[in-house]
C-alpha cells in the first residue's frame, strides 16, 4: 500500500489505509470521517446499535482488515449492543472461596477448647484404598531423617575437634558471674563465638545433608531405571481419552515479551494438533499486563496466531483490569468463570513451550491415577545463548534430574508444585486450593505470593496425591540471561517462602508440605546463615590473635588449657563438605557416561564442562550469599529493596549497572581480605574462595552476560546440553516463531490504537470495561478525551490510557475526534511507526519438525 500524499485530507488519509472493498464504493468518495464511519457502520455482517458511528463501525473495520474473520464466527454484539470479538467462552460461573488461615496454635487451641467445633481436615475414605504409597514414602523419609541427623552429629563432632577453645566445660560459671565484666568477657567470649559456630555449621551441614542423599537416591533409581511407584508407569500412552475429560492450557501473563509469549504458545498448539487430540484441549492467555502499549501488542498477536493457526474457539485471551492477587488471582479468576467446563488445566508460565505428546500423556496419567491432585513434570531449561545462561542450562540439564528422582524417592505422592507445567485436576483445586490472605499487618501479611507449594499443601491436605513425572519428556522453560536477572527473580521467591513459613502450623497440613514449607526457608536462610558463619569464623580468629587466652579456668588446674587450631582434621572436615557438594554433580555425569554422552558434546567434553560449571559456581555462591543475605533481612524488617534495572535488548550487563550492583561486595572482599592478613595471612588460604568471588562480582557478572563467549563455548561443545544437539521441533518452531514476531513486532501500539483504523477497531472490540449508561461514567470519558485531545500520546500517564483502552466507547469516540480535527500530535508521522502486518508471513509445523511455508 503506497502512502497518501502529504497533503491528503483526514477523510482520504482515513479511506487509503482502511482499503475500502468493492461493497463500499459509494463510499470511496467520503470527504468527512463522520459521513464515512456513518456509511461503514451498516456494511458489516454484525454491526453495533448503539448510535455512535464511530462505535458502530467496528465490525466492519474489522472484516476490512482482517477478511477471514467474515466468516469465522467471532465478531459478536454485547449486552449493550456493541461490537465485540468472542475471544473467550461464555462464562459458567462456579464458587471458589478460600478459608482464612488459622495461623496461630495458640488461638486455634483456645477456640477448641471454649468455641465452635472445629472443622475436621481428613481425607475422603476412598483414598485409603491408595495407601500402599503413603506407608512406603512414610518409612524412606524416617531413614532420610536419621541419615540427615546422623551424618551432622559426626561433622559437627569433628568441627568442634577442629575449633580452638576445647575447655568449655571447664568454665566455672559462678565465677563468671562474680568477677569484673572485662574479666568475664576474655573468659566466656570465645566460647560463646565458639558454640554459635557449631550450631550454625550443624544447621548447615543438615542442609547440605538432604541434598546429598536426595541426589544420591535420584542417582541410584536413574542408573537401576526401575521405579515401581513411578506415575509415568501407570499408563501405556495407548488408552483413549474421555471425550469429556476436557483440558485448559492456562498462561498468566504479565507484560512480558509478548514476541516470545506467542511463539511459544504455537509452536505447543501446533505440536499439540499433529497429535490429532487437539479436540480435547483449549488455551487460555490470561493478561494482568497493565502497560499499554503492552496489551495492545498482546491483542494483536492473539488475533494473528487464531489466524495463523485457525484457533478460533480454541485459542482464548482475557485481559484482567483488577489485578487481585497477582498469578493466583488470575487463576483463581479462570476457574471461577470457566473452570466447571474442564476435568483438567494444565498451567503454563510465560517461557513454557511443551509438547503434544507431554501434554497428552499428563491427561492419560491423570485418568489413570483418579486421586492424583497435581502432575508436575520437570521442565527441561533451554533457549539462552548468554554464558551464564548456557552454564545454568548445562546444570539444571546435567544435575538436576538426580535431584527430581531423589524428591520422587522420598515424597511419592506428597510432592511439589511448582506453579508451571503441570496438570492439576480442576475440582479439587476449586474446592479446596483458594487461597486467603495471610492475617495481620507487615511484610508476612497480605495476599500470598509464592502460590504453588501452599496449592500442593491444600491439595495433600484434602486427601489428593501430588506427584513429580521426573522421567516424562517434552515440557521446557527458560532461565534467566544473566546473574542480575536470576536475583531479582529470587528477591520474590525470598520473600515469598518467609511467607510461607506462617503456615507452618496451620493445622491438617502433612508433615511433608511442613518439610516443604521449611526447605523453601532454608532455601535462602541459609544465606544469612552462611554468612554468619563467617563472621563468626573471622572473629574467632580476631579473638584468637587479640585476646591473650585464659589458660587456667577453674581454682587449682594444674595443667593449662592451649587453645590452637588443628588444620589437619580441618583439612579432613572441609574435604568431606566439598565431597558432599560436589559428589553429586560428578555421580550426575557419570551417570551420563553410562547411558550415553554424545548429546552433551561426549564424555570428555561434558567433564570439562562440569569442571568449568564447578569453579563457576564457586565464583557465583558468595555473590548469592550476600545478596540473599540483604533480601532477607529486607523482608524481617520490612524494607522495601527497590530494583529498577534499564531495559537490555540483548540480555548483556553495562558495566555501569554491575559496578552499581556489585561495588559495595567488591569493597568488601578487599576489606575482609585486608582484616584476615593483618590478623593472619595464613588463615586466607581459607577464606580466598570467597574474597576473590567477592572482588571478582563486577567483571563475572558483565562477562557472563554476554552471548558471544556463550556462543563461543557451543562452538566448542561445552555446556552444550540434548535440547541443542537434537533440538526438539517444538523448540525450534518456538525460536522461528519468535524471529518472525519480531520482524512484524507492533510498536507504539497505544497510539495505533487510537489513530490506525484497523487496530482501534480490534481494541474497541476486545474493550474490556462494558458499562451500561452512567452519567457519572459518561463526565469521566468526556475528562479522560478531552485531555488526552489537548496534552496528546506522550502526556498521557499510564492510569489514562488504560482507562481510555479498556473503554471501547471511551477509544471510539477519540478515535473520531482525532481524525475529525485532524489532531496533529496523535496523526502526526503515525504512519511510520512500525506496524504489525494485518497478514503476515505463515507458517506451520509440519510433522518434520521443520516450519514450512502455509500454501
Amino acid at each position: 500500500m503506497n502512502k497518501p500524499h502529504e497533503s491528503a485530507s483526514p477523510a482520504e488519509a482515513y479511506r487509503h489505509h482502511l482499503g475500502l472493498s468493492a461493497e463500499d464504493g459509494d463510499l470511496a468518495s467520503a470527504d468527512d470521517i463522520d459521513v464515512l464511519l456513518g456509511g461503514l457502520a451498516t456494511r458489516g455482517r454484525v454491526n453495533g446499535a448503539t448510535g455512535e458511528a464511530a462505535l458502530d463501525s467496528v465490525g466492519r473495520r474489522l472484516e476490512l482488515a482482517w477478511p477471514d474473520l467474515r466468516d469465522s464466527d467471532v465478531i459478536g454484539v454485547d449486552a449493550g449492543q456493541r461490537v465485540c470479538l468472542k475471544a473467550t467462552p461464555p462464562v459458567r460461573r462456579t464458587r471458589m472461596l478460600p478459608e482464612p488461615w488459622m495461623t496461630n496454635p495458640l488461638v486455634r487451641g483456645w477456640r477448641k477448647l471454649f468455641g465452635a467445633p472445629p472443622k475436621r481436615l481428613r481425607p475422603p475414605a476412598e483414598a485409603d484404598e491408595y495407601a500402599h504409597w503413603r506407608t512406603v514414602g512414610a518409612w524412606r523419609r524416617m531413614i532420610l531423617l536419621i541419615l540427615m541427623l546422623a551424618q551432622t552429629v559426626v561433622a559437627t563432632w569433628y568441627m568442634k575437634q577442629v575449633l580452638p577453645y576445647q575447655g568449655w566445660g571447664m568454665v566455672d560459671l559462678q565465677e563468671v558471674f562474680q568477677q569484673g565484666w572485662l574479666a568475664s568477657i576474655r573468659q566466656v567470649l570465645p566460647y560463646v563465638v565458639q558454640t554459635s559456630i557449631l550450631l550454625l555449621f550443624a544447621l548447615l551441614c543438615c542442609w547440605v545433608s538432604a541434598g546429598f542423599w536426595t541426589a544420591l537416591m535420584g542417582f541410584l533409581q536413574l542408573l537401576t531405571g526401575r521405579d515401581k511407584y513411578s506415575i509415568s508407569a501407570s499408563s501405556t500412552g495407548e488408552e483413549p481419552i474421555d471425550p469429556q475429560a476436557r483440558t485448559a492450557l492456562v498462561m498468566p501473563i504479565a507484560n512480558e515479551d509478548v514476541p516470545r509469549v506467542f511463539a511459544g504458545l504455537r509452536a505447543t498448539y501446533e505440536s499439540l494438533a499433529a497429535t490429532g487430540q487437539l479436540e480435547h484441549f483449549d488455551f487460555f492467555v490470561l493478561s494482568d499486563s497493565n502497560q499499554p502499549d503492552v496489551c495492545v501488542a498482546e491483542q494483536n498477536a492473539w488475533l494473528d496466531l487464531c489466524r495463523e493457526v485457525k484457533g478460533f474457539g480454541h485459542i482464548f485471551y482475557r485481559r484482567r483490569r483488577r489485578r487481585v492477587k497477582r498469578k493466583s488471582g488470575n487463576i483463581d479468576d479462570f476457574c471461577r468463570r470457566w473452570g466447571s467446563d474442564y476435568r483438567y488445566m494444565v498451567v503454563l508460565d510465560a517461557d513454557s513451550v511443551m509438547s503434544g505428546e507431554c501434554l497428552v500423556r499428563l491427561t492419560q496419567l491423570m485418568e489413570a491415577n483418579p486421586r492424583a491432585g497435581i502432575i508436575q513434570t520437570a521442565p527441561k531449561a533451554s533457549g539462552m545463548d548468554t554464558l551464564y545462561a548456557r552454564m545454568q542450562q548445562y546444570a539444571t540439564r546435567v544435575y538436576g534430574p538426580l535431584f527430581t528422582a531423589g524428591l520422587h524417592f522420598w515424597q511419592l505422592g506428597e510432592s511439589h508444585y511448582w506453579g508451571h507445567n503441570a496438570i492439576i485436576r480442576m475440582q479439587p483445586f476449586i474446592e479446596h486450593c483458594a487461597l486467603a490472605p495471610l492475617p495481620g499487618t507487615g511484610s508476612f501479611a497480605g495476599a500470598i505470593l509464592s502460590h504453588d507449594f501452599v496449592e500442593a499443601a491444600l491439595m495433600r491436605r484434602a486427601g489428593w496425591g501430588v506427584w513429580i513425572a521426573y522421567d516424562l519428556p517434552g515440557s521446557y522453560e527458560e532461565l534467566p540471561p544473566n546473574l542480575l536477572d536470576e536475583l531479582k527473580r529470587d528477591r520474590r521467591w525470598c520473600h515469598g517462602n518467609l511467607m510461607n513459613f506462617r503456615l507452618f502450623l496451620v493445622k491438617g497440613m502433612h508433615p511433608v508440605h511442613r518439610a516443604v514449607f521449611l526447605t523453601g526457608v532454608m532455601s535462602y536462610l541459609s544465606a544469612p546463615l552462611w554468612f554468619l558463619f563467617l563472621v563468626l569464623s573471622t572473629a574467632l580468629l580476631a579473638i584468637h590473635q587479640l585476646l591473650e587466652p585464659q589458660y587456667f579456668l577453674q581454682p587449682g588446674q594444674l595443667f593449662p588449657v592451649w587453645p590452637r587450631w588443628r588444620p589437619e582434621e580441618a583439612i579432613a572436615l572441609f574435604s568431606t563438605t566439598l565431597l558432599m557438594l560436589f559428589l553429586p554433580k560428578l555421580l550426575s555425569v557419570m551417570l551420563i557416561w553410562f547411558q550415553g554422552a554424545r548429546e552433551y558434546g561426549g564424555k570428555f567434553k561434558v567433564t570439562v564442562s562440569m569442571l568449568l560449571e564447578m569453579f563457576f559456581s564457586m565464583l557465583l555462591a558468595p555473590v548469592r550469599m550476600l545478596y540473599h543475605t540483604i533480601f532477607v533481612t529486607a523482608a524481617f524488617l520490612g524494607w522495601s529493596v527497590q530494583w529498577n534495572s534499564p531495559q537490555r535488548d540483548d540480555d548483556a550487563t553495562p558495566w555501569s549497572e554491575a559496578i552499581r550492583r556489585h561495588g559495595m561486595q567488591t569493597l568488601l572482599g578487599a576489606a575482609w581480605t585486608a582484616l584476615v592478613a593483618w590478623l593472619n595471612p595464613q588463615f586466607l588460604w581459607w577464606l580466598s574462595p570467597i574474597v576473590l568471588s567477592l572482588m571478582l562480582s563486577i567483571p563475572v557478572s558483565v562477562l557472563s552476560s554476554r552471548s558471544r563467549p556463550g556462543i563461543a563455548t557451543r562452538r566448542a561443545k561445552l555446556f552444550v546440553i540434548p535440547e541443542e544437539s537434537n533440538t526438539p521441533r517444538e523448540l525450534s518452531a518456538t525460536d522461528e516463531y519468535t524471529q518472525l514476531n519480531r520482524d512484524n513486532q507492533l510498536k507504539d501500539g497505544f497510539r495505533k490504537a487510537v489513530v490506525d483504523p484497523s487496530l482501534n477497531a480490534l481494541a474497541c472490540a476486545l474493550g474490556t470495561a462494558r458499562h451500561g449508561h452512567s452519567e457519572i461514567i459518561e463526565r469521566q470519558r468526556q475528562q479522560q478525551i478531552e485531555r488526552a485531545l489537548s496534552e496528546g500520546p506522550k502526556a498521557l500517564d499510564g492510569a489514562r490510557k488504560m482507562f481510555l483502552l479498556s473503554d471501547p466507547v471511551a477509544l471510539s469516540r477519540l478515535h473520531a475526534q482525532v481524525w475529525r480535527n485532524g489532531v496533529a500530535p496523535w496523526l502526526a508521522g503515525w504512519e511510520k511507526l512500525p506496524a504489525a502486518s494485518a497478514n503476515p508471513p505463515t507458517g506451520t509445523l509440519q510433522a518434520d519438525g521443520l516450519p514450512q511455508p502455509a500454501v
